[in-house]
């Protein structure tokens, strides 16, 4: 039998617990994805993607743009949340009511209730675009998980422990699913590894990855 690395995974598929706080919700986000796919267009097309740069140097891979009330950003300042796009001087558009559901009904599954993200970042990857290891450290509020979905082109996220040097295990995440962490979990190490190359119906060659926080507490 031949299996088809693109498919979606399957919305009955069990969930997975990577750790005390954190879940994969396999195939979660699978059957809003027309939503989903148009409101990233509309974010797209008010905030074009960028590619940002590190506070060394050096340009990201992966391409972003942000939504919500606060977005974030890098360059040679460093790394922070702003209400205003930097390249256009405005705010960022308004977080989408199919997003914001998402990260509700996404978190409440997860065993994180009345979530309330006031950010979203919106990554687009490329084959060979990547993501270093890192934690998710910049929001003062770490009561509230991270909301992690994936679209498009499958990815292998690589979910580490408390300090950079930690070992990690690789994920398998397809098209769908959502990744939920947060209380003992919630400044773990994670990355992404470059991605390969594929065609997906969703997003052709490309993965689309969409990230929720919760910045002010």
């Amino acid at each position: 039998m031949t299996l088809d690395l693109f498919a979606a995974t399957a919305p009955e598929l069990e969930d997975e617990i990577l750790d005390e706080g954190a879940v994969v919700l396999r195939g979660f986000a699978v059957a809003r994805e027309a939503a989903l796919k148009d409101a990233v267009a509309r974010v797209s097309a008010d905030a074009p993607f960028r590619h940002l740069v590190t506070p060394g140097g050096f340009r990201m891979s992966v391409a972003m743009t942000n939504c919500g009330e606060l977005g974030w950003v890098s360059d040679r300042r460093g790394y922070r949340y702003d209400p205003l796009d930097p390249e256009s001087g405005r705010r960022w558009p308004a977080l989408p009511d199919a997003m914001r559901a998402l990260a509700r009904d996404a978190a409440a599954r997860a065993g994180y209730p009345g979530f309330a993200p006031d950010a979203c970042l919106v990554n687009r990857y490329a084959p060979g675009a990547r993501l270093s290891l890192h934690q998710d450290r910049d929001e003062k509020d770490l009561r509230a998980p991270i909301v992690s979905v994936s679209l498009g082109l499958p990815a292998v996220f690589l979910w580490g422990g408390g300090e950079r040097g930690d070992k990690t295990r690789p994920v398998a995440l397809h098209h769908g699913d959502v990744v939920v962490w947060g209380g003992p979990s919630r400044l773990r190490f994670h990355g992404v590894r470059p991605l390969k190359d594929g065609d997906h119906p969703f997003a052709g060659a490309l993965r689309i990855n969409i990230t929720f926080r919760k910045v002010i507490a």
